[in-house]
């Protein structure tokens, strides 16, 4: 069985969810985001940077959410959530897949980062961040301006994790969305899969503090 090593708030929520959506068996295993914990051998040993998540399937170990995501839907989607490499819909699956994690959800990194390590924050640091993951929402409004989902009429693993991203939009940035983004993220978050990865995201906080 997959086990996904997950601290609420944190990136495999993305796994998490895809694993819902696919009605993929999975555990979650609770971990302690705490610095101290995260720089320990026990841990570093899971993933060598001191970050969150990691997932395991038997002796397979990887550390990266984007790439855990592609392996559950490869080993165990059966062709859902992403189309064949035939598909004319491919290239912007991926495209969507990697803008989501490596160009979207960039500059809310930046900004945790920054806030982590400078107090008081330097403002114009921050608003240029915002101003980055603005630009990103503004082209994901035109994208999504006359279809229900980033391909079309059917929704892919890279609606979940654009998503995913927007969570942290609207956390670190504003609730308020254009109009096509907020259709559309209404639309994605209504899913039932959604629904018990949240759930699943505080059983996991609960379990931590119990």
């Amino acid at each position: 069985m997959l086990k996904i090593y997950h601290s609420p708030g944190t990136r495999a929520f993305r796994v998490i969810w895809v694993c819902e959506e696919l009605s993929v068996p999975y555990e979650i295993v609770p971990v302690n985001f705490a610095a101290d914990y995260r720089a320990t051998p026990e841990w570093r040993a899971m993933n060598p940077v001191g970050k969150v998540p990691v997932m395991t399937e038997g002796e397979m170990v990887m550390f990266e959410s984007c790439a855990m995501m592609q392996y559950v839907l490869d080993r165990h989607g059966g062709g859902r959530l992403q189309p064949t490499t035939d598909d004319a819909t491919y290239a912007h699956y991926l495209q969507w897949c990697w803008f989501a994690e490596a160009t979207f959800a960039r500059p809310l990194g930046e900004i945790v980062n920054h806030r982590r390590e400078f107090k008081p924050e330097l403002d114009d640091v921050v608003a240029e961040m915002k101003s980055r993951a603005t630009a990103c929402v503004g082209a994901l409004d035109a994208a999504v301006a006359d279809r229900p989902y980033l391909l079309g009429g059917t929704l892919s693993a890279a609606d979940l994790s654009i998503c995913y991203t927007m969570r942290g939009y609207r956390r670190m940035v504003t609730e308020e969305l254009p109009a096509n983004v907020k259709a559309y993220f209404d639309r994605v978050t209504a899913l039932p899969s959604y629904e018990r990865a949240v759930q699943a995201d505080a059983d996991t906080a609960a379990r931590l503090k119990g």
